[in-house]
């Protein structure tokens, strides 16, 4: 009989979400599902089917001495308190999906003799999971090749990145037409928290477009609270059709029913575009140091699902450009669209509860993963 698996995973979307379709699944098939996360959860966990929440401290490190100091006293205590919690839960396994908080939990589990699995979504292994790999007893990625991870291709495993249901439930729905005269609807989103890239970007660049090709794009737009009135004006002044939301609760329905996406490429982003199979532009966030949305929307783009375009390089002349090209050429649309879904993995999240299944078995996890 199925027992306890504790999952383990910051406390953002990009992190939670594939956590929350792991334990979606895990609850199905019989398990009880614990998670563990910082203070955070309750922005992005609202839905997580746990028994129990356990919030554990952890740190980020920084170049400061200070910060670093306090990071680390941070993560000591987490440590202490994740043992405690795994001597009273008792899991069968423990699985992480990176960032820090993540990094007590299997710490402790690794050293307590309870197997361990992480997840990384990326295309490159996070630092928490670069420091954990050594540690777990197997590593799941969302990708064949993932940078970083070369060195543990003897317990690595690709499973895909699983994605919620609400995902599932629009996945692979028609591209809808794009006949000659009607709107052209565009999604813009920068991620879980929005981006002011966008708000910047996209109003300049639509009103760049001549006439007749403004008028036929309807734009669906995530902005920050504080950019509204600027965007929402913007957008009125131009006679362009916009509904703009700080945040949309429907977000996967709103993919399907669109025809292009301009976005941010975060890995949860990515695996949900090319699931569901639309087309997006995708503008990595500059300056991390793993170049992680970067690699992202690099596999992407190398599928044919999509356009990468660093934002160095990306202005409202060059993203008007786009846009009419696309417009003008609406069949790139489609086939991008066809690229993306090639991409995708549906079932990535009954592939990852089989590996975990195994692991918390003690059986061989790539057996498990191949049947």
């Amino acid at each position: 009989m199925p027992g306890v698996i504790l999952l383990s995973a910051g406390g953002t979307g990009g992190h939670l979400f594939p956590a929350e379709a792991l334990a979606t699944v895990l609850v199905r098939r019989g398990w009880t599902v614990h998670l563990a996360t910082d203070h955070r959860v309750n922005d992005y966990a609202r839905g997580f089917p746990a028994a129990a929440v356990h919030v554990v401290p952890s740190g980020t490190f920084t170049r400061s001495p200070v910060a670093f100091a306090r990071a680390f006293a941070q993560l000591a205590g987490g440590y202490m308190k994740a043992r405690r919690t795994i001597g009273t839960v008792r899991p069968a396994a423990v699985v992480g999906f990176g960032g820090y908080p993540t990094v007590p939990p299997l710490l402790a589990a690794a050293r307590m003799g309870v197997p361990t699995l992480i997840h990384d979504q990326n295309a490159v292994l996070g630092r928490a999971n670069k420091f954990l790999a050594p540690r777990v007893t197997a590593i799941a990625t969302s990708f064949d090749r993932v940078r970083g991870a070369e060195m543990f291709v003897a317990k690595s495993i690709e499973t895909g990145s699983p994605v919620r249901q609400s995902v599932l439930d629009v996945a692979r729905a028609p591209f809808p037409p794009l006949r000659p005269g009607e709107p052209l609807r565009l999604l813009v989103f920068g991620g879980s928290q929005g981006a002011r890239v966008m708000a910047d970007l996209v109003p300049p660049a639509i009103a760049a477009l001549p006439e007749g090709m403004r008028t036929r794009i309807a734009i669906t737009q995530q902005c920050r609270a504080e950019d509204m009135d600027r965007v929402r004006a913007a957008y009125d002044g131009l006679g362009v059709r916009a509904d703009l939301q700080p945040f949309f609760a429907d977000m996967p329905a709103r993919i399907a029913a669109t025809h292009l996406v301009v976005s941010r490429s975060g890995a949860s982003t990515v695996a949900e575009l090319a699931v569901i199979g639309r087309p997006a532009i995708m503008i990595p966030l500059p300056g991390a140091l793993d170049q992680d949305q970067k690699a992202n929307a690099e596999v992407m783009a190398r599928a044919g699902g999509g356009w990468m375009v660093e934002q160095r390089d990306m202005s409202p002349a060059r993203l008007a450009s786009d846009l009419a090209d696309l417009l003008d050429h609406p069949d790139s649309l489609a086939a991008a669209a066809e690229a993306a879904l090639r991409v995708g993995r549906p079932d990535a999240a009954e592939k990852l509860a089989d590996v975990a299944e195994a692991v918390a078995q003690r059986k061989p996890f790539k057996e498990a993963a191949a049947a």
